[in-house]
């Protein structure tokens, strides 16, 4: 009769277990937040469309240790795509991100989450990192625009 309830009990224990593991290791859904607006202007009766100017923040990139973790998209971190995480702005987001002091860019998606922090930042993955030349040097200034499908 013991051997029949301790067998019982770490069935349950063991179900329990796997029913956590299952809901941890499920995806998290991308926020929907409406698209950035752009401002028009009227120029002799014809609309122009604006590019927004951005943002100037600094950038950094991830580090070799969040290879193939996952993001907070659900998706797996691959230092060879173009992605980035940003505290605010919605997941699925492209940005157009401009190197300051070498004029380079690169598009990148939004598809993870950093620290919040009191100056505007993003990180990269290590390939837009490479295309923008900042790889070996950890940080750089960046001005990041949203761009509008």
């Amino acid at each position: 009769m013991r051997f029949e309830s301790r067998k019982r009990i770490i069935m349950t224990v063991v179900t329990v277990f796997q029913l956590c593991l299952l809901i941890a290791m499920t995806p998290l859904q991308a926020e929907t937040t409406p698209e950035p607006e752009t401002i028009i202007k009227e120029q002799k009766s014809s609309a122009v469309v604006e590019e927004p100017e951005g943002i100037e923040g600094k950038a950094y990139y991830y580090a070799k240790r969040y290879n193939k973790k996952r993001t907070s998209s659900g998706a797996r971190y691959n230092p060879r795509k173009l992605t980035a995480a940003h505290p605010t702005l919605p997941l699925g987001t492209k940005l157009k991100v401009v190197n300051l002091t070498n004029d380079r860019s690169v598009v990148v998606t939004v598809n993870d989450r950093c620290r919040k922090h009191s100056f505007e930042f993003i990180d990269l993955s290590q390939a837009a990192a490479r295309q923008l030349g900042f790889l070996g040097k950890g940080m750089a200034r960046v001005r990041i625009i949203p761009i509008e499908e």
